[in-house]
């Protein structure tokens, strides 16, 4: 069998502060949105790609950090998906993290990428949710690892 597209591994950080996640804007622009993924114009949890060698933990570390400028103190690995798009070609993998320990106040650091960042309501998140992002809440909510969809 022949592989062709694009396929890798990547992180989804679940930011928790008094039952509210913290979602970032992605840029409506899909050459700034930055994700083979796509999802231009949706909310997103902090994230990115895994670097070669990099743990689960240093990844989230340093995506958190990168794009919010929050400093997380624990992460805790609480649900891996499976992100398919036959259409363009691509497979990804998200690992998803929880991090209630973190210091400091987010800030778009990265605004031509991710405009702005809020906190939500877990029962009241934005309709436009991110696929990984929304897949890494269904499972936290539901006490699931692991779901096909």
């Amino acid at each position: 069998m022949t592989e062709t597209g694009i396929s890798g591994a990547g992180v989804g950080v679940m930011v928790l502060k008094q039952g509210q996640v913290l979602l970032g804007l992605r840029n409506s622009d899909p050459t700034k949105a930055d994700s083979e993924l796509k999802g231009e114009g949706s909310w997103t949890m902090p994230g990115g790609k895994i670097h070669h060698g990099e743990s689960f933990e240093a990844a989230a570390s340093r995506e958190l950090t990168e794009e919010t400028d929050l400093v997380g103190e624990r992460f805790v690995v609480i649900c891996v998906s499976s992100e398919h798009n036959l259409v363009i070609g691509v497979h990804f993998v998200t690992v998803g993290l929880l991090s209630e320990d973190f210091t400091g106040e987010p800030k778009a650091l990265e605004p031509e990428e991710i405009t702005e960042w809020r906190w939500f309501p877990l029962n009241d998140l934005p309709e436009n949710l991110f696929p990984p992002s929304r897949k890494i809440v269904n499972n936290y909510l539901a006490g699931t690892f692991y779901t096909l969809e």
